[in-house]
């Protein structure tokens, strides 16, 4: 089957016609397959119409992957350390990790990363990086495995969870200063939003986050959510951890705002298949 295909003007715009209308990579190619289309030619024709890599098509094209454990109290194994559950929920699968990162990598991480901030950006619904006025802080991205730090720590919390590292995405770095916050989202990705076929068309659906707190800050900056009215302190060296399913709403959460001091957090999202 060649790399290119021709696509009929009504092909291309029935493709796209669906993606924004919220079908998945896999609704897409089985619609394609019952109107009689080979499927190696559809995989070709939506690589095509939505500017993704064929890999990332084929590799978007299975069954719903795979889930992370969720870490069991007292004590977690991580690989290289066992971490204290300190708070457990049951819906949506939420846990408090004591002693994800030592202070010495918390230090590492914030000098790393202080060089590179810009203003952070968010996933657009068409899948490209935007500016959100819902958060105000600074970020960066590490890529995958970037520093001998940046691998240990994915190796670690692939061990947590039970997920191999590729399925995360790049360790994302934020600093917050007085004022600054993230007001409630959801991390998932909503399938009915036109750029799904594209978000997850390499990796899959997000399926947990991974928030880990550099340092302590003076007086706010800690992690809410709004449905289970719990809000987790930001402690230098601990993380909150939640799992979820697309239209999770118990998952909405959000960065509140520092009053007082500055906070630095490091998150790594997983998705159910790889993502590199």
């Amino acid at each position: 089957m060649s790399s290119r295909a021709t696509i009929t003007p009504e092909l291309r715009e029935w493709i796209l016609a669906t993606t924004r209308a919220g079908h998945g990579v896999p609704e897409v190619l089985k619609l394609m397959k019952d109107a009689g289309y080979p499927p190696a030619q559809s995989r070709v024709a939506l690589a095509q119409v939505l500017k993704i890599p064929l890999s990332a098509i084929s590799a978007g094209a299975g069954p719903a992957g795979r889930r992370p454990r969720h870490p069991q109290a007292p004590l977690a194994e991580a690989g290289d350390r066992r971490v204290r559950v300190a708070l457990g929920v049951d819906a949506p699968p939420l846990r408090v990790l004591d002693g994800l990162l030592d202070a010495g990598e918390c230090a590492e991480l914030i000098a790393l990363a202080r060089p590179r901030l810009a203003r952070a950006r968010t996933v657009a619904e068409d899948g490209r990086q935007q500016v959100d006025e819902r958060r105000t802080s600074a970020g960066m991205f590490f890529a995958p495995g970037e520093t001998p730090l940046v691998a240990r720590i994915e190796r670690r919390i692939a061990a947590l969870l039970d997920m191999p590292a590729d399925h995360g995405e790049g360790l994302q770095v934020l600093h917050y200063l007085p004022g600054q916050e993230y007001e409630p989202h959801y991390d998932w990705f909503d399938p009915a939003q036109p750029g799904f076929a594209a978000i997850t068309a390499k990796g899959g659906q997000r399926v947990a986050s991974v928030v880990m707190y550099l340092n302590t800050p003076e007086e706010g900056g800690g992690t809410g959510f709004p449905a289970l009215g719990l809000t987790v302190t930001a402690l230098a060296g601990s993380a909150v951890y939640f799992a979820y399913e697309a239209g999770d709403e118990a998952s909405l959460h959000a960065g509140l705002p520092v009053t007082r001091g500055e906070k630095w957090i490091a998150t790594k999202w997983l998705r159910e298949r790889p993502f590199r």
